[in-house]
């Protein structure tokens, strides 16, 4: 919502009593502030810098960083941040001085929701180097990842065949939903062994709940900015909030009691092997000599964690990858021969295939830069530090814009052009960057410690699916009259800002889809 929009839905009496004080305490601020802190725009009594962001935060940090300098000094209400827009910069705050900003952002609703001990917004500490532990080697490790190999396809596989039909039948298909289905149904058969099939009432709500959270996240809530907010719920947030909570806790407190009973009634099994994420946390619980104590809380909080970091995250990219193939033909043509030239059509690309698949890896690397999933950064600084000559005080929210990195003319030759040939040849050591958080100029996974777990499982999805889709459909879409919106809509994630809708068309030449 526009700061200016909500002030005017107010009463007068709510804004004296929001003015006064907040005027008394920036101006003391004013006084009492001497440190050294990065460039600022202009800022305003109460709001501070909110006046400058629009509803897309990343598009309203690069239009102020283009204005103001790289690195900029922020205060959004009554929270002190900074924003940071090139390579330089992220390496400074995230590698050099990564245990300073190891804290991640908290709001009510991510509170709220998780329950408070999310992995994903947890301190750096015991608790969270063991869930790291457990996801990246047992749930997300590459022999677990081997074991669900067959779920991957089977799911990739049952995507085509409803496109198939759809085509047949010269029917409209919503592929928004039906990417964000496939990876909630691989994400919720490695987790909880249930997926989404018409008739599975849990996973479908576990769909719809997930979308809801990443948009939750990702809105601006006054009551999180201005400290004597805290506790009105000015935009409705807290009903909003509360609700999904009430209906994620219901299912997933379902979900757990079936497993209880059914681990009762058969055993737990003695091989750990091809064991999903429930019965691994399962076992954590019920294990009185585990190094590190759970409750059915951290359990639902996790499993949340997971959802919303291997679902939202990777159908967006596989919808912003299509979207840019069908709005640049000669870079989909050339995609195209490859997978003829390397597949052929006797068969459907799979897994195994992709290390030979070179221009769509590039392709999904053009994706990431341009259209990373969640385009920054957050984290919060857990002691005073300085960058660049600047003092950051403890406790500044930090903001590393990725999406403006990607867009940077000075790191990228051309950068709003849909180019994957910069990733094969060309650009000095363009080719060399991999995706994985050692080249800062290409950060979609983020780096270091707190870098997302589940990088190996969505580079294993992106390009197989993708080259499914080039190998098998044709993708002519509105005539090819206008290109497809590449807007955006605000939020933790940055999906298109309308879904994807179109009639597939089955190639003549297709390979058969079973």
């Amino acid at each position: 919502m526009n700061m200016f929009i909500l002030i005017q839905s107010l009463s007068p009496t709510i804004i004296a009593a929001i003015i006064l004080p907040s005027l008394f305490l920036y101006l003391l601020s004013k006084i009492k502030h001497n440190s050294r802190l990065p460039p600022s725009p202009p800022s305003l009594p109460i709001i501070g810098h909110l006046h400058h962001l629009g509803p897309l935060i990343h598009q309203s940090f690069h239009q102020l960083s283009t204005r103001y300098g790289p690195l900029i000094h922020l205060r959004l209400g009554s929270v002190p941040c900074v924003v940071a827009s090139t390579p330089d910069l992220a390496r400074d705050f995230l590698k050099t001085n990564e245990l300073a900003f190891s804290s991640r952002k908290h709001s009510l609703a991510i509170d709220h929701i998780t329950y408070g001990v999310a992995f994903a917004f947890a301190p750096y500490g015991p608790y969270w180097k063991f869930v790291k532990k457990l996801s990246t080697v047992e749930l997300l490790g590459n022999q677990n990842l081997g074991h669900f190999l067959p779920i991957r396809t089977h799911e990739i596989h049952e995507l085509l065949r409803t496109l198939m039909e759809k085509s047949k039948r010269n029917e409209v298909v919503n592929l928004t939903e039906e990417f964000l289905k496939l990876t909630n149904n691989v994400i919720c058969q490695m987790m909880m062994s249930i997926r989404c099939s018409g008739t599975n009432d849990e996973a479908d709500e576990a769909k719809n709940l997930v979308r809801e959270v990443t948009m939750i996240f990702g809105e601006f809530n006054v009551s999180d900015f201005i400290w004597f907010c805290k506790n009105i719920d000015l935009q409705g947030f807290k009903k909003r909030y509360e609700d999904t909570h009430r209906r994620y806790d219901a299912l997933l407190e379902k979900i757990i009691c079936e497993r209880e009973e059914k681990r009762r009634s058969e055993g737990k099994g003695e091989d750990n092997k091809g064991k999903d994420f429930l019965d691994m946390l399962l076992d954590v619980l019920e294990d009185g000599k585990a190094e590190i104590k759970i409750t059915r809380d951290h359990i639902k909080a996790l499993i949340l964690d997971f959802f919303t970091a291997a679902t939202d995250t990777t159908a967006i990219s596989i919808e912003w990858t299509l979207v840019e193939l069908i709005n640049n033909p000669k870079v989909l043509e050339k995609a195209r021969k490859e997978i003829d030239q390397v597949i052929g059509n006797k068969r459907v690309v799979q897994e195994s295939d992709a290390p030979n698949l070179p221009y769509i890896q590039a392709i999904i690397k053009e994706t990431l830069r341009l259209h990373p999933p969640i385009p920054m950064l957050i984290r919060k600084s857990i002691k005073d530090v300085i960058v660049q000559g600047y003092e950051i005080p403890s406790g500044t929210m930090l903001f590393v814009n990725i999406w403006s990195i990607g867009r940077n003319s000075k790191y990228w030759e051309n950068p709003l052009d849909f180019n994957p040939q910069r990733f094969l040849e060309g650009e000095t050591l363009k080719s060399s960057l991999d995706i994985k958080g050692q080249s800062f100029q290409l950060l979609p996974f983020g780096t270091g410690r707190r870098g997302c777990p589940g990088i190996n499982l969505a580079m294993r999805e992106l390009p197989v699916v993708v080259a499914a889709l080039i190998q098998c459909f044709e993708w002519n879409v509105n005539g090819d009259k206008e290109p497809l919106s590449t807007n955006e809509r605000a939020g933790l994630t940055a999906p298109r800002a309308v879904d994807f809708i179109c009639v597939p068309s089955l190639r003549e030449d297709s390979p058969q889809i079973i």
